[in-house]
């Protein structure tokens, strides 16, 4: 309650937004970091999804039946729109105690209009519009749907940064955090989809998976490589400044004494672990692939390339799991 009543009183609109992430880190509610991971969850996917129908497949293919992606998106785009407006009653309902059913409409109106988390909001639901209007659209003008799609989602993504520790950063430090924090997500939406497709076109009766089929989805292997890569650079590099500005390089060695830290720790662990397996995928399960196609016998290749799969998106869940949590804890707060 004290934190909340520094939010409704401060003096500016930062001052506002800090104290409501100190209110955010000090509660523990499990249906906030729920909808936390689901929207970024959901966001990310419809984001990495839409770009690599743009830079790995053909134009014919996109229309094809190797990645349908009509349905989907238009399932995403209303999820991701309902999660976000979800999500904002959940948090003011935890931070004023009150159940959803009886929520203080005098706060969520002064978060909303008077702080830079609202603000952000209003962005994403505007975004999240557009990207339910933009899915709707693509039947019928199949390419530039896609990039007002892609535009929107990404849009919508960046405005969740305001929500974590990026939002609450003063100066020019605030500002290079959520820049990096926005190219963060991106990457990591970039990665994270291209597994959702994959899985999309792998995970599916034999039958399915004809000559023609199987060889689509090797070329788009080969391209996803390249832009994967350069999404893990991107990844490594944010997540260094990300760390240095949300924990500062004094305090280092006291992170394996926090929470935060612990958590922290393991998402890196499973971070390295998504390393190792999408490095199997490109140097041995892809190349792998293509001797199994022109030796038309694809059943073996096409198996350890989904529990490849497998194993590298139940790690990025995990990872976005544990953002979700990490998003409410103070880094430096100690453990029990």
């Amino acid at each position: 309650p004290g934190e909340l009543d520094s939010c409704r009183h401060g003096h500016s609109p930062h001052e506002r937004h800090f104290h409501l992430h100190r209110a955010l880190s000090g509660m523990d509610n499990l249906p906030v970091i729920v909808i936390r991971f689901a929207l970024y969850a959901d966001l990310m996917v419809l984001a990495g999804l839409v770009a690599f129908s743009l830079y790995a497949l053909a134009h014919e293919e996109r229309t094809s039946g190797i990645l349908p992606l009509n349905g989907p998106a238009i399932v995403l785009s209303w999820l991701g729109l309902m999660l976000s407006g979800f999500g904002m009653v959940a948090l003011v309902a935890a931070m004023t105690g009150s159940s959803l059913w009886a929520l203080d409409g005098e706060v969520l109106h002064e978060i909303i209009g008077e702080s830079a988390i609202g603000t952000a909001w209003i962005v994403r639901m505007a975004a999240l519009v557009m990207a339910v209007l933009s899915a709707s659209a693509l039947g019928r003008h199949p390419v530039s749907a896609r990039l007002v799609l892609l535009a929107a989602t990404s849009v919508a993504i960046a405005t969740l940064v305001w929500t974590g520790h990026a939002g609450a950063t003063e100066g020019w430090t605030g500002t290079v955090h959520r820049l990096s924090d926005i190219i963060h997500m991106l990457a990591a939406a970039v990665w994270i989809g291209g597994i959702a497709a994959f899985s999309w076109i792998l995970f599916r009766p034999s039958p399915a998976l004809s000559g023609l089929h199987l060889s689509a989805t090797h070329r788009a292997l080969d391209r996803f490589s390249q832009v994967g890569s350069f999404a893990v650079g991107l990844i490594v590099a944010t997540g260094i400044i990300n760390c240095l500005a949300v924990v500062g390089f004094p305090h280092f060695t006291q992170l394996p004494l926090t929470t935060y830290g612990q958590l922290l720790i393991i998402k890196l662990l499973l971070f390295v672990a998504m390393l190792a397996l999408a490095a199997l995928n490109r140097w041995r399960l892809t190349p792998a692939l293509s001797v199994a196609i022109r030796d038309n016998n694809t059943e073996m290749a096409a198996k350890s390339l989904r529990r490849s799969l497998l194993g590298e998106g139940s790690a990025a869940l995990a990872i976005l799991a544990l953002v979700a949590w990490l998003g409410t804890l103070d880094p430096l707060g100690m453990t029990g």
